[in-house]
C-alpha cells in the first residue's frame, strides 16, 4: 500500500461515488443507506483512511485538546490531580495534552508556547519552582484563550485558580505539634517564592508566635524537597546538631517518609524522640512505621475543578470571563508519627 495519505477523493474514485456522498457516509448522515456506508467504513480502515482532524477543528477554530503543564509528573499528588482533570474532559469530549516543566522556568515558557502553537482550546497550569516572569503566558491572554492555575499560582496574573488554603494548613500541622508538646520544631519545605510553601511557612510561624514559642531562623530549611536534598538534610542539618528538635514539620510526604526511614536507621524513635508530619495525605504516609500525620491534599478533586472550570471558560467563551479563586478543604489527619503514647 502506498505511504501517501489517503483522502475522501481516493476512496470516491475506488467506489465510483462522489466525494460528497463519501464524506457524508463518514459522518453517519442519515441521508446515506446503510449499505453505502458500510462499503465506505470497511474500504476506508482497508486503505488507512485518517479524518483530518486538523483541517477541520481549524474551519470550526476548536481543537477539543486542553493544555496541561505541571512541574513533574513523577509525584503522587500531581497524579492524582492529572487523573481528575483527564476523567472530567474525557466525559465532556475533550483530550489533554501533558507536558511537564521540570522545574525549569525556560521548560515551563517552551512548553507554553508549544501548546500555545498546537492550538490548545484553555491551558492548565502549576508552575516551576524557577518561574519569576510571567510573560510568557501573554500570548493565552492577548488571545483570550481560557487559563487556569491550580496549586502554585501567580500573584500578578489575573487568572482564575484553584488552591487550598495553605497558612491554614501549615497553621494546623504545627499547631498539632505544639498541642503534642513539640517545641522545638524544624520546616523543613520548597522554594517559599511559590505560593504553596510560603504560606505554609507563614502558618507554620503564626502557630508558634500564637504559642509564646520563639521562631528560629535555623529551623527553617528550603531546599527542593528531592531525595538527595532531604538525605543532606537529615544528615548535615539535623543528626549532627548537638541538641536534636523534637519535630519536623515536612511540606510533602514522599519526602517526610525518607526523613522518617533515615531517622530510624540512625536510632531515632518516631514519635518519642521526634515527630514527623507530612503534607498530601500520600498513600507512602499510610504505609511507614508509623504511619505519617499529614494534611490531606484533594488532589483529585483539584484535578475535576480545574478541568470543569476551563471547559466551563471554553463555551461561555462569547461572554466575560470572571475570574476567581477556589478554595479547596484540606484537613489535617493524625497517625502514629506525632502522637505521644
Amino acid at each position: 500500500m502506498s505511504k501517501k495519505e489517503i483522502t475522501i477523493y481516493d476512496l470516491a474514485e475506488k467506489l465510483g461515488l462522489s466525494a460528497a456522498t463519501v464524506s457524508r457516509a463518514l459522518k453517519d448522515h442519515p441521508a446515506i443507506n446503510s449499505e453505502t456506508k458500510k462499503k465506505v467504513f470497511a474500504l476506508a480502515k482497508k486503505m488507512g483512511y485518517r479524518t483530518n482532524k486538523f483541517a477541520s477543528n481549524l474551519r470550526k477554530q476548536k481543537t477539543n485538546t486542553i493544555g496541561v503543564i505541571v512541574p513533574r509528573l513523577n509525584s503522587p499528588f500531581m497524579s492524582s490531580v492529572l487523573s481528575g482533570i483527564e476523567k472530567t474532559a474525557n466525559n465532556k469530549g475533550y483530550n489533554i495534552i501533558i507536558s511537564q516543566s521540570l522545574e525549569s522556568e525556560a521548560k515551563e515558557r517552551s512548553n507554553v508556547f508549544t501548546h500555545f502553537n498546537n492550538r490548545v482550546d484553555a491551558l492548565i497550569v502549576s508552575l516551576s519552582y524557577e518561574t519569576d516572569n510571567m510573560d510568557h503566558f501573554q500570548s493565552f491572554i492577548n488571545k483570550e484563550i481560557p487559563l487556569v492555575f491550580f496549586d502554585r499560582v501567580p500573584e500578578s496574573i489575573n487568572a482564575t485558580k484553584v488552591v487550598i488554603d495553605n497558612f491554614r494548613a501549615g497553621y494546623e500541622a504545627t499547631l498539632h505539634l505544639i498541642e503534642q508538646g513539640y517545641k522545638d520544631i524544624v520546616h523543613i519545605t520548597g522554594n517559599i517564592k511559590r505560593n504553596v510553601y510560603k504560606d505554609r511557612f507563614e502558618g507554620y510561624k503564626r502557630a508558634l508566635t500564637d504559642h509564646n514559642i520563639l521562631y528560629r531562623e535555623d529551623n527553617f530549611i528550603c531546599n527542593d524537597l528531592s531525595e538527595d536534598a532531604i538525605y543532606n538534610c537529615i544528615h548535615n542539618q539535623i543528626l549532627t546538631r548537638k541538641k536534636l528538635p523534637d519535630a519536623l514539620f515536612i511540606t510533602n510526604d514522599t519526602s517526610a517518609a525518607f526523613a522518617l526511614s533515615i531517622l530510624k536507621e540512625n536510632g531515632i524513635k518516631i514519635p518519642s524522640k521526634m515527630a514527623i508530619i507530612g503534607f498530601n495525605n500520600d498513600l507512602i504516609s499510610k504505609v511507614t512505621e508509623p504511619n505519617i500525620t499529614t494534611i490531606n491534599y484533594p488532589g483529585y478533586q483539584m484535578g475535576e475543578t480545574v478541568a470543569r472550570i476551563a471547559i466551563e471558560k471554553i463555551d461561555n467563551k462569547s461572554e466575560k470571563d470572571v475570574t476567581s479563586t477556589v478554595i479547596l478543604n484540606a484537613e489535617l489527619v493524625v497517625r502514629g508519627s506525632t502522637v505521644k503514647r
